[in-house]
């Protein structure tokens, strides 16, 4: 009976607890979170799009050997966590089990649709639920710490109190770090930009920038040559001079644009681990800033909002 217990058992006392994520930005919060009690597995890499992701049969045996599964959720790894969690046959990581983690649940979310299902799939690219590029918000990062807080300590309570101070002292650096990233971006707060898809309604939100204008004439949708002439068109009008684009995305149309009119093209990080420099959470957010700051001045664009 003993050592039936010890098999069936997914982590026992003081063992480590194997948490896999579907980011790389949960799994640098996990690992915060969870410290020395964890060891964590990102499955998409932080230069990949979060939305395709090969559905390996390595992944497979990581999930099943993992006592948490994190996803983002919001339909994002809709493509592909679903074949992962079937594939791997671990019914304690499956949704509705103790080793499931939703991390968007209580996070306030943007751009939550309205209407008819049919409709808004013919506005492409849309998510029923809302805009699930939240963690590009370091403030909607707290809630994802105090989930992954409660997940862990679900299964680990004899540690609860570890994980506890592990996540107050994750979201005390929020804070202070929010306020630097703030004070550094306030002199341009209401700076308009044009985005590649729309991955950035929460670092908008954050920031304070304004995006006026899409590349893609709808999320998912490729920019058509009638299109292009429109976006080029409304940034002269508007004299935007920068666009953004994440790392995985085709530049071909953001060029042409850019060569159009003048504008900077600026390749941001959608997630951790990115590019090597982004080897954290707050990582992603110094580098982001940081490039909107060089762009701003490469631009020549004059802060809109001066600090006191």
């Amino acid at each position: 009976l003993w050592l039936m217990v010890n098999i069936f058992t997914p982590a026992m006392a003081g063992d480590k607890l194997r948490v896999v994520t579907s980011t790389a930005d949960l799994a640098s919060i996990a690992a915060a979170v969870g410290g020395d009690q964890v060891e964590v597995f990102a499955i998409a890499k932080g230069y990949q799009d979060p939305h395709f992701v090969d559905a390996k049969p390595s992944y497979m045996i990581k999930l099943q050997k993992a006592d948490l599964f994190i996803q983002v959720g919001l339909d994002l790894e809709i493509g592909w966590v679903p074949l992962l969690l079937d594939g791997a046959r671990n019914s304690n990581i499956l949704p509705g089990g103790n080793g499931f983690l939703d991390a968007s649940v209580g996070v306030p979310l943007l751009q939550v649709p309205t209407g008819d299902p049919a409709t808004l799939r013919a506005q492409g690219d849309i998510h029923a639920a809302g805009n699930p590029h939240f963690w590009l918000d370091p403030r909607r990062g707290k809630q994802v710490a105090d989930n992954i807080y409660r997940a862990l300590s679900r299964l680990q309570p004899e540690h609860e109190a570890r994980f506890k101070a592990n996540c107050d002292d994750f979201k005390r650096r929020i804070d202070q770090k929010t306020a630097e990233w703030q004070q550094r971006m306030q002199p341009y707060r209401g700076t308009r930009i044009v985005a590649f898809h729309n991955s950035w309604p929460y670092f908008e939100e954050f920031t304070g920038l304004n995006i006026v204008d899409f590349v893609e004439p709808k999320p998912g949708i490729p920019p058509t040559p009638k299109h292009l002439v429109r976006v080029i068109g409304h940034m002269q009008e508007q004299d935007v001079r920068i666009i953004i684009i994440s790392p995985y995305y085709s530049k071909k149309s953001s060029e042409l644009i850019a060569s159009k009119t003048g504008a900077q093209l600026v390749e941001l990080a959608t997630s951790v681990e990115a590019y090597p420099e982004i080897r954290s959470y707050f990582d992603l957010f110094d580098y982001n800033v940081g490039k909107m700051l060089e762009a701003f001045a490469t631009a020549g664009i004059q802060p809109t909002n001066p600090s006191e």
